[in-house]
């Protein structure tokens, strides 16, 4: 099982946690999705792709961060 984390800017609030919360959680592959505000992170815990992952977060009105070290890889 693979745990990941996001860096997720914009997220301020319980309303923030609630919805990427809603749109990851029913994913095929989730086990586990938690915000964490005052991180400003998202950890995804299960088999799911970054690509799934960042869709569902753009879904809930969110960013994932995107680093240089993340660049090579989005390509």
């Amino acid at each position: 099982m693979t745990k990941r984390t996001y860096s997720v800017p914009g997220i301020s609030c319980g309303h923030c946690k609630a919805a990427i919360e809603g749109e990851l959680a029913p994913l095929d592959g989730v086990e586990s999705a938690l915000v964490d505000i005052d991180a400003k992170t998202v950890m995804v815990i299960g088999e799911i792709t970054e690509v799934d992952v960042r869709s569902a977060v753009d879904e809930a009105g969110y960013e994932v961060a995107v680093t240089a070290l993340d660049a090579p890889r989005l390509k």
